[in-house]
């Protein structure tokens, strides 16, 4: 634990004395702000218009339309920055020469991927509690139901991890950033988008591209439901490729 407590430090030393974290952040933080903004003024004329039509205001509250949307929003844009974070972690080794370096040191590959995983994470989970101000800010002015939250940002978080093992991956098999970023990117929509398809399909392969499908299991965590099945597929799915990314890893050390 020791070696990968090292590899951590490391790597998170690297996140804030670069720009790179500074930018991530600030660009989710902005983006998520500038969504909160435009969902919050769009409720405020619901409410208005509720004034006139008492049916409309029976339909109307802070969590469908406020956090739902929002953290839908959230969702497609930890799509675009995440990759920022993971696509260097092995990417750049490979470039610099050190990759090599760093498969003779007394240092596991498990040690190495998961201090560089828990690494990225971190700067995640900081940029997830950003937002935390826009529940907080509902709850000065009005009395939101937290359930609902607590479900929807342990959802987002899930996802999140599930995006950056994705993200690890491909930066363990490519020496260019812009290749594990755009990999990242594309395989990581492929999986938020695929249930889109599901109506199209029929009802047996339907329900097969729905257990593929990112945005699918987050609905219930939206709803303020934790479903097992749900919880499962996102560990499933960031375990897979914290396993593919330990097997390239592998292949380097015959390859060398």
């Amino acid at each position: 634990m020791g070696k990968l407590a090292a590899v951590y430090r490391k790597e998170l030393q690297h996140y804030f004395q670069s720009i790179t974290a500074y930018v991530v952040i600030g660009s989710f933080l902005a983006l998520s702000g500038y969504f909160f903004f435009s969902i919050f003024r769009y409720y405020n004329y619901l409410s208005y218009q509720a004034g006139r039509e008492p049916y409309l205001a029976d339909h109307l509250n802070l969590i469908d339309g406020v956090m739902r949307p929002l953290m839908g929003n959230v969702s497609v844009v930890l799509l675009f920055v995440l990759p920022l974070l993971t696509m260097r972690l092995l990417a750049e080794e490979k470039k610099q020469g050190t990759f090599e370096l760093l498969l003779t040191y007394p240092l596991s590959d498990f040690e190495a991927v998961m201090g560089k995983y828990f690494a990225a994470l971190t700067v995640f989970v900081l940029m997830l509690a950003g937002t935390l101000l826009y529940p907080a800010m509902l709850a000065v002015f009005a009395d939101p139901e937290p359930g609902p939250i607590v479900t929807g940002y342990l959802g987002l978080f899930l996802m999140g991890t599930s995006f950056i093992a994705i993200g690890i991956f491909f930066s363990s098999l490519t020496s260019s950033q812009i290749v594990a970023g755009a990999a990242t990117f594309g395989v990581s929509l492929f999986f938020l988008v695929i249930g889109w398809a599901s109506p199209f399909a029929g009802p047996l392969l339907a329900k097969v591209i729905a257990q593929f499908s990112l945005l699918d299991h987050y609905d219930a965590f939206s709803k303020g439901i934790i479903a097992l099945q749900d919880v499962t597929y996102y560990v499933f799915l960031t375990t897979f490729f914290l396993f593919m990314t330990l097997r390239s890893l592998e292949s380097s050390h015959w390859r060398s």
